[in-house]
């Protein structure tokens, strides 16, 4: 069927397909006039910025960040449903990739062709990677479809073709010599944003496979986590990137992500933020503002920050109970660069602050992200008015994923964690990880059932276990948790304990280091005792809730009913009920009901 692309001069709305007419309308502008310009490739191309990139990775909730509400995954069982429609089951923006593609050979500019092919066949890869992580298999679509089309019944495709699909897309973006190997302008795609998902997609593919048991005819799990390692080796060996550091461990991590511009240095790709023109997040406010879901990061988490001396925190004596003071002194120094610690002082300012716990559900407050107060005319702490840039694709993920496939792989060595964990950890001003004594004694907390990951195993084991950790510290709020659980079939780590601080029972405990109390605990039902301004006065039981009443860990959720994370379902999500009523060709994924009997 000929189509004809109707196209508003504005470009700022989708493409429509429609019957060839016999007149063409004089303000209307169609595809035989338009794609003839590099101007015009890179106007029809800028949408997928906006469209596909996470904006706001850093309010994602898991077992390591939650909120006075609880997400549906936190929650489990019946809060998670089937939809009638939406669910991530959008299209759009890939029929606007495979519009350009059609037509890009239109432009008279060649190098513009080959250039902004490139990316569109970037967008087409990272748009599949989402749609894979969140369905499974779905259809492969790579030429544009008319209302009319028979394809758009189709039935899902395997993933494995979804896969080699993808691989097509980015090997192209890498290898057509379109994108550019500067990193001068982190804000557009260049040749190592490419590798970098490159890197990311094969090792979420990997590692999937090999602790889901998942064999398809085609690839192993080997065959994705060898090419994963091979685009991160490329990038650490050939790339212009190094991590950000000025030679301060205690600040360096924390102001990397809450500088307003995205730093040259680490940031691959990066999402442009600029308050004066409108173009703003709400990191700041998130953590600031009672009204903002009072985000807190879990006892759990913060128990996996080594000392600074690169010894477990979890094997000290004491560590179950230890007080806030106690529990984060001699920590990695990243610790303090993502939480509220004693001494802890806004950027720009000399006031010690504590812990807000009318903020935060349980005592650890964020910091990541945050900018200083006087930033944007003072207005930064209000709703939706930072602008520090976000990551997008970053060095030390991309260190994190060499490892990690490495490992996995079992071809690690000590040379590779000399280039890629070792880095990331002299960034922090952390001891290197060794690998001979992580693999001789694994560690406990890591690989239990109650705090870890039960189901790794294997001589790699406790190396493994170690890049886990420092995944998880390095990458905190960049929006990868969730879906790190999934392709390591982790799903438990979600029904492990949400808690907080511990505080021993009623009384005064200072948080800040300063010898005076900055939160006074009474017991429920005495007298409300009196108290210096600032100072958090709570009842136990009525303002604030602790794992064993009286005592133990801030336990905020502690009467919220959860279920269990269901093994056999919700590592996949549903597909909308009514585009399987559209399709009768598209299958459920296990474990859903959506009610339509086929």
């Amino acid at each position: 069927m000929k189509r004809l692309i109707i196209l508003a001069l504005t470009l700022t709305v989708g493409l429509s397909a429609c019957d060839v007419l016999d007149l063409e309308p004089k303000d209307r502008v169609t595809q035989f006039d338009y794609f003839k310009t590099a101007n015009d490739l890179e106007l029809f191309s800028n949408p997928f910025y906006n469209n596909l990139l996470d904006k706001e990775p850093f309010d994602e909730q898991s077992d390591l960040l939650v909120q006075n509400t609880l997400s549906a995954i936190l929650f489990g069982g019946s809060h998670r449903t089937v939809p009638e429609s939406g669910g991530g089951w959008s299209w759009t923006d890939l029929r606007r990739m495979n519009t350009l593609l059609e037509y890009a050979d239109m432009c008279e500019d060649k190098e513009a062709v080959t250039k902004y092919t490139a990316v569109t066949r970037f967008f087409r890869a990272f748009f599949y990677f989402e749609k894979v992580k969140r369905f499974g298999d779905v259809p492969w679509y790579d030429i544009q479809l008319g209302s009319a089309d028979e394809l758009l019944y189709k039935p899902r495709d395997s993933r494995e073709l979804i896969l080699t699909k993808m691989l097509e897309d980015i090997d192209y973006a890498i290898n057509s010599g379109g994108l550019t190997e500067s990193a001068a302008d982190p804000y557009h795609v260049n040749k190592w944003a490419a590798l970098a998902l490159k890197a990311q997609f094969c090792l979420y593919e990997g590692t999937y496979r090999k602790y889901h048991n998942l064999n398809l005819d085609g690839h192993d799990a080997n065959y994705y986590l060898d090419l994963a390692a091979k685009a991160a080796l490329e990038i650490i060996e050939k790339g212009p990137y190094k991590l950000y550091q000025t030679g301060h461990p205690e600040k360096d991590y924390l102001t990397l992500f809450a500088q307003k511009d995205a730093s040259p240095e680490e940031y691959i790709l990066a999402i442009k933020f600029d308050y004066a023109i409108g173009a703003r997040h709400n990191a700041s406010a998130y953590t600031l503002l009672p009204t903002q879901g009072r985000p807190g990061l879990t006892r759990k988490f913060i128990n996996t920050y080594l000392m600074d001396n690169g010894t477990a925190f979890t094997d000290k004596p004491g560590w179950q109970e230890m007080q806030f003071i106690e529990e984060t002194d001699g920590r990695d120094p990243r610790l303090a660069q993502s939480i509220r610690t004693p001494g802890y002082t806004r950027i720009g300012q000399t006031k010690v602050e504590g812990p807000m716990f009318d903020v935060t559900v349980t005592g650890y407050q964020p910091v990541k992200f945050v900018q200083d107060p006087t930033s944007n005319s003072n207005n930064n702490d209000r709703v939706d008015s930072s602008d520090c840039d976000m990551p997008v694709y970053r060095f030390g993920e991309v260190l994190l994923i060499y490892a990690e496939a490495k490992a996995e792989l079992g071809t690690l060595t000590q040379d590779d964690l000399t280039i890629s964990i070792n880095k990331l950890r002299s960034r922090a001003g952390m001891p290197d990880l060794d690998m001979a004594k992580a693999n001789s004694n694994p560690d406990w907390y890591l690989s239990s059932a109650e705090y870890g990951y039960p189901n790794v195993t294997g001589a790699n084991k406790g190396v493994i276990l170690e890049i886990r950790r420092e995944r998880t510290i390095e990458l905190l709020q960049e929006g990868h948790r969730f879906e790190d659980l999934v392709r390591w079939k982790a799903g438990t780590c979600i029904d492990q304990a949400i808690t907080g601080m511990y505080f021993p029972g009623p009384g005064e405990y200072d948080l800040t280091g300063d010898g005076k109390a900055d939160l006074i605990l009474y017991a429920k039902g005495s007298a409300k005792p009196s108290a210096d301004e600032g100072v958090y006065v709570y009842e136990l039981g009525t303002d604030i809730f602790l794992s064993e009443d009286t005592k133990g860990y801030m336990a905020f959720h502690k009467d919220v009913e959860r279920t269990k994370f269901n093994e056999g379902r919700d590592y996949l999500y549903p597909i909308p009920s009514g585009e399987r009523s559209l399709n009768k060709n598209l299958t459920q994924n296990p474990g859903w009901n959506d009610g339509l009997g086929f």
